[in-house]
């Protein structure tokens, strides 16, 4: 599979910063799959959310794959980066430090309600520096519905060592290698034996865990977009459906099918 030529692009700052009085604003930008976000920080912290598309949010040496049903909360200072997968319309929300809905330095993924969906859509409705009112109103809703939403905890680890990064990000970029342990030593070149004590030792995990949670990853975007199971499945390098859909309930609990209907009732 060939990796695709990124271009780096900016991220336009908020219309209006959150303040006090508005501790919620918005940015949007429409972007390409071919572009990304080089890292950076804010003062305020934010809620990464698209209305479509697919993203990967990297901050604190963990990576997030992340389809519309799904955003992540960035606190304020903490370094992170975005790369566009699929055609997205970003509407990242801009909130307030002293208003963050979570505490600590921790991102945390979370389930995009509707009512979260319309209220963003609302809010970028709104022309600066006018409706004032109703921008604190629909600020103090997004922040209430942000206070309710399930968080989900899986991510995808990164390490710091120079040749298992290496080795990571291409297997993010080709989550349907059926390379071994021993054949992608050989290219990083490290013995398995040292990839493998670096797997457990820098990311708590085993080769084949760690690729586990890189194509379920994948996967939660494919098959929010109606993308057949079997495809899914062949496109990750699993053997059968039904191999797919049983590491799919042991990790969710529940068969692909399931899982996404239900959260798309949500």
């Amino acid at each position: 599979m060939a990796v695709p030529i990124l271009h780096h692009t900016r991220m336009c700052p908020p219309r209006e910063l959150p303040s006090e009085a508005i501790p919620v604003t918005m940015v949007a930008r429409d972007l390409q799959p071919d572009e990304f976000l080089l890292p950076h920080s804010h003062d305020w912290g934010q809620i990464a959310l698209s209305l479509d598309g697919v993203l990967r949010i990297s901050a604190h040496n963990s990576s997030w794959i992340l389809p519309p049903m799904r955003a992540i909360w960035i606190p304020p200072q903490v370094e992170h980066a975005v790369a566009i997968l699929e055609k997205t319309r970003l509407r990242p929300l801009c909130i307030h430090p002293a208003r963050a809905p979570f505490a600590g330095n921790d991102c945390r993924v979370l389930e995009v309600s509707n009512l979260l969906r319309q209220l963003s859509m609302a809010l970028e409705q709104l022309d600066p520096g006018q409706e004032m009112a109703r921008k604190a109103l629909l600020a103090e809703l997004i922040l209430d519905e942000l206070s309710r939403a399930s968080t989900r905890p899986i991510h995808v680890p990164m390490p710091t060592d120079k040749r298992l990064a290496s080795l990571c990000a291409r297997l993010i970029d080709t989550p349907g290698s059926k390379l071994t342990l021993e054949e992608w030593a050989q290219m990083a070149g490290a013995s398995e034996r040292t990839l493998a004590r670096l797997f457990e030792r820098e990311l708590g995990m085993s080769f084949g865990q760690w690729r586990q949670q890189v194509r379920l990853a994948h996967a939660a975007p494919m098959i929010a977009r109606g993308v057949a199971l079997s495809q899914v499945a062949e496109e990750l390098g699993y053997a059968s459906q039904s191999a797919f859909s049983a590491m799919f309930r042991k990790t969710f609990g529940s068969s692909p099918s399931a899982f996404f209907s239900r959260n798309a009732s949500n």
